[in-house]
């Protein structure tokens, strides 16, 4: 399938202009539109524009509030809950990982988990907020339940996934940021729109049967945890998953398990709602906290430099650290442009005619 490149300026003009014709403030369609292009910026095209639509669908149906009042609901020096008042996760994300910068500062750590929330992107771009202050950042939530645990065919996950950044000093942060299942949902989606089947190990059928088919769910078929299945550790994707869940949900009171609400607006809402929205969990920690700034990033240096200098397997240019491939496609991306398949431009020009927007400069 054919690719345009847009610059991300362009982009981002756009996206905030939708944002605010659905009725966020100024401040929050910036703050939205700078979470979500970070994903395209980063090479996780599935969490990019790809999804504004699917945004948009979301305030049709009212399940998001364009106008938040975002609080914090209970709170010590170092922890808080945060309620996001149904606003787009994009926004209520940074928000509760500001509140857990502010509390590290205070007092050497801090960590916020969040209910009544939605979506809220790519969690490297929540984590790294720490970055700036010297500290490392933790953002995890939980997700769509389109996953089955090792041995089920019920649904019971999402995807949630993690990341922890960590500051550097001449070495670029270690930023890892990984779905615990094998596959994202949206890179099925990204199948879908190139006629591609699934790599093994990353769907199963309704039955439990392995799948390759990139409409699986659609005919009750699951995502599945990292790993696969049994013999290739699918056990502690599981467990992953689940942490997530408990960490983003249980905490905050924020829905879970299979009552996490769906993301496309036209899946029904799952009729018991134990809790409120979706749940995230953010953490940030202060190096100093635990020894100097300095020495650290000097040791997180050494520590990248030793894995960069690791022999390579034949065929292979060199070992990679977490945040690499990443940072590389943002450098190329900002100066070269973002693509985007002809499906979701396709997409783009119908939601700006919609509103009166026009995707061209």
């Amino acid at each position: 399938m054919a690719e345009q490149l847009f610059p991300y300026q362009q982009l981002a003009d756009f996206t905030q202009a939708i944002f605010q014709q659905i009725g966020c403030s100024e401040s929050h369609a910036a703050i939205a539109t700078k979470s979500l292009l970070a994903a395209d910026l980063r090479g996780i095209d599935s969490h990019g524009v790809a999804r504004l639509s699917g945004y948009v669908r979301l305030w049709e149906v009212k399940r998001v509030n364009a106008t938040p009042d975002i609080k914090v609901i209970h709170e010590t020096p170092s922890t808080a809950v945060v309620d996001g008042d149904s606003g787009l996760g994009l926004v209520v994300a940074p928000f509760a990982m500001q509140i857990a910068i502010e509390k590290a500062k205070q007092v050497g750590t801090g960590w916020v988990s969040v209910q009544n929330s939605n979506h809220f992107g790519i969690a490297a771009q929540h984590a790294m907020m720490a970055l700036e202050y010297d500290m490392m950042g933790i953002a995890m939530t939980n997700a769509s339940p389109l996953v089955a645990p090792t041995f089920s065919t019920d649904k019971m996950l999402g995807t949630n996934p993690i990341c922890v950044a960590a500051p550097a000093g001449t070495e670029p942060p270690f930023v890892a940021d990984l779905a615990t299942t094998t596959a994202a949902n949206g890179k099925l989606e990204i199948l879908q729109r190139k006629n591609l089947q699934t790599p093994t190990g990353w769907v199963q059928d309704k039955d439990g049967n392995p799948s390759h088919d990139p409409h699986a769910l659609k005919s009750g078929g699951a995502l599945l945890p990292l790993g696969g299945d049994r013999e290739h550790g699918s056990h502690k994707g599981y467990a992953l998953g689940a942490i997530v869940d408990i960490f983003s949900a249980l905490l905050s009171g924020a829905n879970y398990a299979p009552w996490v609400p769906p993301f496309p607006a036209y899946v029904p809402m799952p009729a018991q709602q134990p809790g409120k929205g979706i749940g995230h969990f953010l953490g940030a920690m202060r190096i100093d906290a635990f020894r100097p700034a300095d020495e650290f990033k000097k040791s997180m240096d050494h520590w990248i430099q030793g894995f960069r200098n690791a022999k390579p397997v034949a065929g292979e240019e060199k070992v990679l650290v977490p945040g690499d491939p990443e940072r590389e496609f943002e450098a190329e991306r900002m100066t070269n442009g973002i693509p985007l398949l002809d499906a979701v431009v396709n997409d783009l020009f119908l939601l700006g005619e919609r509103f009166g927007i026009n995707l061209q400069p």
